[in-house]
């Protein structure tokens, strides 16, 4: 049985499907996903999460989901470039699959910090290269050897991605543009663990960013069917409200509409906390194992703007960017934790233009965009009780004047008329996540990705409740895309292990 069907349970359900298990998957929302699912209003339909991934490469075709390549009929779209990057003295275009370029360009911006900018490239490279190593061993490192075999995994212990950068860059701008994707992550780089910034961009600057033609349900459709078709099944609207214990052992799941559904193992691709805290009365059992995520922080949240344009107003700016990273100032601290009050003053935002991914996303003639900024939950803790009790009149007006925020500033700084060419508008927010995914706080990460949450420290997919495990952002490898389809197939890899 498989607790939610986000990317990392249906990854999971999918690996026991194809070898001739009958998993069950149970899902609180009406569609297969989690945050990998699109919705629609009027003649728009609109993507939840996804604005670029990486994608393997077959046959010249980029098509390939790493784990899965019997799915063949999701074509990837390259991003025109990788991202667009905007601070008050800079204006950088991230080309597709270039890094030298990219270097280049750094250098032409700072020509006194070559060396540095040089330097750090290549320590992400050299660490990059060695999780990769790692990843790969069968069994354990000869800890003998380990310093010889792993040197930039040693030298990046104990260390933030704030100080692989402060260690080779002296520029404050300059640290603040090597690292702007930051908000991919959840994390400023004081706090951010380099594995989960050095390893994802390397892979992101070498390989590409790419959109699914079909958005982000046809990944998650895909995964479902080859559940279904090996004989599995996907029960969507069943929310799972308990996990049965018997002498400490996980034996079965209870639902909100009482059914329930024994298994020989649990695998649980909700939030961390909802499985050990909501799902379970056993405090005794995991007292060790509660205080242990005590100590980790649980990730951001997002404001979100859904907009459909009644013309094509982005060809009319003259803009070809797809993905868009405006900034008004070169602080990431702060604006860490202004998203965290969800304080909107001088706020920056990212702009996805889905129509400069693929010709025909949009209506003909019309736009499909999405403003987004990170944001944390405590702000809209006060709107929680009335939110779920249907009473929403104080929260939509909160959500319309930040919304209205955003618009204006997408308007006064890219795209000139935005407010009058408005068709459609959804907003969404922290308490909309709760509502959709069920993920504690909102969050779009799972647990944050510190230094005391990663690598061999994050948290595995086994729990000490006997037959149930983890799957998923809350989970190892990390959060991500990429990282949650590996993580349903990690999980499923133990599991089968164990048997």
């Amino acid at each position: 049985i498989i607790i939610g069907a986000g990317l990392a349970g249906l990854s999971c359900g999918a690996a026991f499907a194809r070898q001739g298990f009958r998993p069950l998957v149970l899902e609180q929302h009406s569609k297969p996903g989690g945050y990998a699912t699109t919705f629609s209003r009027s003649d728009f339909t609109f993507d939840v999460s996804l604005h670029s991934t990486t994608v393997g490469e077959r046959d010249g075709l980029r098509n390939l989901i790493y784990g899965f390549p019997e799915i063949k009929d999701i074509e990837f779209a390259p991003h025109p470039d990788l991202f667009r990057v905007i601070y008050p003295e800079h204006d950088i275009r991230v080309p597709q699959r270039n890094i030298s370029e990219f270097i280049a360009i750094l250098v032409k911006y700072f020509p006194d910090e070559k060396d540095g900018i040089e330097g750090l490239f290549e320590d992400i490279k050299r660490l990059s290269e060695n999780i990769s190593k790692l990843s790969g061993l069968k069994g354990q490192p000869d800890m003998s050897t380990f310093p010889a075999e792993f040197p930039y995994l040693v030298k990046s212990m104990g260390k933030t991605w704030g100080d692989i950068v402060n260690a080779r860059i002296t520029s404050t701008k300059l640290r603040t543009i090597v690292s702007s994707q930051w908000g991919y992550y959840g994390l400023p780089p004081s706090k951010l663990s380099p594995f989960y910034y050095a390893l994802p961009m390397y892979g992101y600057l070498v390989g590409g960013g790419y959109y699914p033609v079909g958005r982000s349900q046809k990944i998650s459709d895909s995964l479902a069917g080859i559940i279904t078709g090996g004989g599995g099944t996907v029960k969507l609207n069943s929310r799972v409200k308990e996990i049965l214990i018997k002498d400490n052992t996980a034996v079965g799941v209870k639902t909100e509409k009482g059914d329930e559904y024994f298994a020989r193992v649990i695998v649980s691709n909700a939030s961390a906390h909802s499985t050990f805290l909501k799902m379970m009365n056993e405090q005794e059992l995991l007292k060790d194992y509660l205080e242990r995520l005590k100590g980790y922080s649980v990730s951001l949240s997002c404001f979100q703007v859904f907009l459909g344009l009644k013309s094509d107003l982005v060809k009319k700016a003259g803009i070809r960017d797809s993905e868009i990273f405006f900034n008004t100032g070169y602080d990431i601290e702060s604006e860490y934790k202004a998203a965290l009050n969800a304080d909107m003053n001088d706020t920056g935002y990212a702009l996805t233009l889905y129509d400069n991914v693929y010709k025909g996303y949009s209506p003909q003639g019309k736009n499909t965009l999405n403003i987004l900024i990170l944001q944390g939950y405590d702000y809209w803790g006060k709107y929680e009780k009335d939110y779920f009790a249907g009473r929403k009149e104080l929260y939509n007006k909160d959500k319309r004047r930040m919304a209205d925020i955003l618009i204006d500033k997408v308007e006064k700084t890219l795209l000139p008329g935005l407010r009058g060419e408005i068709d459609v508008i959804e907003i969404g927010t922290p308490l909309t996540n709760v509502r959709y995914t069920g993920n504690y706080r909102g969050a779009i990460y799972g647990w944050d990705q510190t230094l005391n949450n990663s690598g061999n420290n994050r948290v595995g997919h086994k729990t000490p409740v006997k037959n149930l495990y983890l799957a998923g952002a809350w989970s190892k490898p990390g959060h991500g895309y990429g990282a949650v389809i590996p993580s349903g197939l990690e999980c499923f890899g133990e599991i089968i292990k164990e048997w």
